[in-house]
């Protein structure tokens, strides 16, 4: 299970210029859309191909595969593409799998850069709700399905836990219910699924999220330039999808509350009112979301008019 590209697809793949970067994202799934969305707001614009595997940048020197989403590590790792938008889960899966297939070398080539704050979960072991379950020890002997076999083997050998593991592609928990297995490893978000199938999560072995990785860019200066302004950019997006812009009238004695109020606040531009020298008003940028909390603290110390509005683009 080394880190390698799906057969063919270099050659499905139209030749693009060498200093043009390369992002990979999932073709089709639960990142799909807001990868797309973020890249978007990031001001790319794309032209898709025929076969919807190839999407050609209009306005920057930045070009888009849609692959599957356990591709995209072997893509990075072989140079295929540049960077890849992916789950923390497929990445670390693949870089497990290529540290048993005795190829460590691939997953080092492959580097993360940052949480992109979307596709939260987490990889858990789960066991039917009937199980008296008290400690990791239980796990001896069982047998345990799951779509992540080398993390899941990683995990039990480190805990020096014998236990069978058996890979599943799909429908993990139902396993359980089969009789094909005592427990399972697999994504959960809500627990939902779990709940549905009489399962209880009783450990997890990872926290995931989507996340730009890239491979090594430093012999190729031209590539990273155009990877550093997409960062900024990027955090530029992120920051602001959580940063709100705050505008309220208050005592001027109360200033210095407000922006202990107000989370993440910079400092405030103070405002004189018409015919009144005792309120004032504030404007301030909140890096962070603002709360009903936020706002029943600043009517009990006086403010009033408190309006909160929407960052639609913010370069630091």
């Amino acid at each position: 299970m080394a880190l390698s590209a799906a057969p063919g697809i270099k050659a499905a793949i139209p030749k693009m210029a060498k200093e043009r970067l390369r992002i990979a994202i999932q073709k089709s799934g639960r990142l799909t859309d807001k990868s797309l969305d973020l890249l978007s707001r990031c001001g790319l614009d794309f032209a898709r191909s025929k076969d919807a595997l190839f999407c050609f940048g209009r306005n920057m020197p930045v070009d888009l595969l849609l692959v599957r989403d356990d591709d995209i590590p072997g893509f990075l790792a072989e140079g295929i593409c540049d960077v890849g938008l992916v789950g923390d889960n497929v990445a670390a899966e693949k870089a497990c799998a290529s540290f048993f297939s005795g190829k460590p070398s691939q997953a080092k080539t492959v580097q993360r850069v940052r949480g992109l704050g979307y596709g939260a979960c987490r990889l858990s072991i789960a066991l039917p709700q009937e199980y008296a379950y008290h400690h990791l020890g239980d796990l001896q002997g069982m047998t345990l399905a799951t779509s992540y076999p080398a993390l899941l083997q990683k995990f039990l050998d480190e805990q020096k836990i014998e236990a069978r593991v058996i890979y599943l592609s799909g429908s993990v928990e139902i396993a359980p219910r089969l009789g094909t297995a005592d427990g399972i490893c697999d994504l959960v978000s809500s627990g939902a699924t779990l709940a549905a199938n009489r399962l209880q999560e009783v450990h997890t072995l990872l926290e995931s999220e989507a996340a730009l990785y890239q491979r090594d860019l430093s012999a190729e200066t031209k590539k990273q330039n155009i990877l550093n302004v997409l960062l900024q950019r990027l955090n530029s997006v992120l920051q602001v999808s959580a940063s709100k812009y705050v505008m309220l009238h208050a005592p001027a004695s109360q200033v210095a509350a407000i922006t202990q109020i107000l989370p993440a606040a910079e400092s405030p531009t103070v405002l004189p009112l018409e015919g009144t020298t005792q309120r004032v008003a504030v404007h301030t940028l909140c890096r962070e979301n603002v709360l009903w909390e936020h706002l029943e603290q600043l009517k009990a110390i006086g403010a009033s008019a408190i309006l909160v509005l929407p960052v639609e683009k913010m370069l630091a």
